[in-house]
C-alpha cells in the first residue's frame, strides 16, 4: 500500500528553510527584524510594523499611524498603538521623538540625527557638530547620555 504524502506545517518548513533564503521578502524580513529585537511576532504588532516601516524612514505619531491602519483596515485600538509604539522603542527600532507637551512623534531612522520642525512636520537633519555648544556641566554621578535638537521653524518675514 503507498504511503500517503502529508503536507508539512509551515514550522517545519521555516525550520528547514536557511535564515537568509528569504532575505529580499520585507515580511520575512520584518518578522526577522522583531525576532532580533525579542520581540513576537503578534498580528497586531506585524500589521503596524508594516504600516511603519514598510515606507522608509519618517516621522508618525500614534493617532497618524491609527489613520494608516484604518485606512489599511487593521483593526487595532489606539492604546494598542501606543503599547506597541513603546515597546518598538524600548526595542531600538523607534526613536521617540517629543517635541512638545502635547505631540510625540516616532521615528522609523534611529541613526543619530536631529530635526526641523516646521508647520507640525519633523524633517531630519544630519547629525551636526554639537561640541561647540556650552552645555552646562551635569549634576554629579550624572553623564550626558544624548543631546536632541529640534530647530522650529517659520516663514521668514518678507
Amino acid at each position: 500500500m503507498p504511503r500517503r504524502r502529508v503536507k508539512p506545517r509551515r514550522s517545519e518548513i521555516a525550520a528547514r528553510t536557511p535564515l537568509g533564503a528569504l532575505v529580499g521578502c520585507p515580511f520575512h524580513e520584518l518578522r526577522m527584524k522583531f525576532a532580533a529585537a525579542g520581540l513576537r511576532p503578534t498580528r497586531p504588532r506585524l500589521s503596524l510594523g508594516w504600516i511603519l516601516f514598510s515606507h522608509g524612514d519618517r516621522h508618525l505619531t500614534a493617532e497618524a499611524l491609527q489613520d494608516e491602519a484604518q485606512a489599511s483596515k487593521v483593526p487595532v485600538s489606539l492604546a494598542t498603538i501606543y503599547n506597541n509604539l513603546h515597546q518598538f522603542t524600548e526595542a531600538g527600532l523607534l526613536r521617540e521623538v517629543a517635541v512638545d507637551g502635547t505631540r510625540t512623534y516616532f521615528d522609523t531612522n534611529t541613526a543619530r540625527h536631529h530635526h526641523f520642525l516646521i508647520d507640525g512636520a519633523l524633517i531630519d537633519i544630519p547629525e551636526i557638530v554639537i561640541d561647540q555648544l556650552k552645555l552646562p556641566p551635569p549634576p554629579q554621578g550624572k553623564a550626558v547620555a544624548a543631546v536632541d535638537i529640534v530647530v522650529r521653524l517659520r516663514d521668514a518675514a518678507v
